[in-house]
């Protein structure tokens, strides 16, 4: 009498079903349906390894609506939060961003500060509403883009923020903390991106006129930094924008090229006087 067949993966379980592309018996858990028959887990993933995923028209998985990096920057934003309660003064002082003659100010050799100031808030109010705008914003955003593009788009509009907070008029001897300027950056995304597909505009539009206005007007914030990410959000936004449907070589230059020109200002801001 011949052996009964098992289940290569479960040996346990008796499978006189067998995968159609490698004849081995294959057991109900792991049996995948197939045009004919059935095929076994391990044959439908090697068949997978070949077909590229579709993707959207900036990048984007089609199937996909993970919010991987926006729920890593929110957690690196509470991580931080929560770092100035437990880090030495000593060490938390040298992470803000700061513009002016001090100790601790932006230079060559604080290099770190124009994204390490990104991550930290001055309040719980503060944290919580850069917060949820990145919840709300990343929402949309990253499954569009694709993680890889929503992470340049975040991180390069935090450096340009930086920029504008510390080159832009009114904003000598001060410490600058805050997602701010990339959440703008984000929201200046919204408005390009939903532009070029099509879409409605006039709210996002009315969200960014009404939180920049809010900076201009009310003490201790820093609409220096909201314009400068909102610029460098919006640009490299249309690089990404130009080089769709299938160019993405188009979207990395350009946005390299934002990149560089930001990361030149910041040169430049860490080896000038401040105002």
């Amino acid at each position: 009498m011949s052996d009964v067949p098992v289940c290569p993966r479960h040996p346990d379980r008796e499978s006189w079903v067998r995968c159609q592309r490698c004849g081995r018996p294959t057991c109900p858990q792991c049996q995948r349906p197939a045009a004919v028959g059935v095929q076994c887990v391990d044959c439908v993933a090697e068949g997978n390894k070949g077909v590229r995923q579709p993707r959207g028209t900036f990048g984007g998985a089609l199937s996909s609506r993970d919010t991987l990096v926006t729920k890593v920057l929110i957690g690196a934003c509470l991580v931080m939060f929560a770092g100035r309660y437990v880090l030495p003064g000593s060490v938390y002082d040298w992470l803000p961003l700061v513009n002016g003659y001090y100790l601790n100010a932006f230079s060559p050799d604080t290099w770190w500060q124009p994204i390490t100031s990104a991550f930290l808030h001055g309040g719980v109010l503060h944290l919580l509403l850069n917060v949820y705008a990145l919840w709300i914003t990343g929402q949309y955003l990253e499954p569009l883009l694709g993680r890889a593009r929503f992470t340049a788009l975040y991180v390069v509009s935090a450096l340009g923020g930086a920029a504008g907070g510390l080159l832009l008029p009114g904003t000598e001897d001060s410490t600058l903390v805050g997602a701010s300027g990339a959440i703008f950056g984000l929201f200046a995304a919204l408005f390009v991106v939903n532009r070029h597909l099509g879409r409605q505009t006039g709210q996002i539009a009315a969200l960014i006129a009404i939180n920049f206005f809010i900076g201009v007007f009310v003490a201790n914030i820093s609409w220096q930094a909201h314009l400068g990410g909102l610029l460098t959000g919006a640009a490299v936004a249309a690089c990404m924008a130009r080089g769709r449907r299938g160019k993405p070589l188009v979207q990395w230059v350009g946005t390299g090229a934002v990149a560089l020109v930001v990361l030149g200002l910041l040169a430049y801001a860490a080896t000038r006087s401040p105002f």
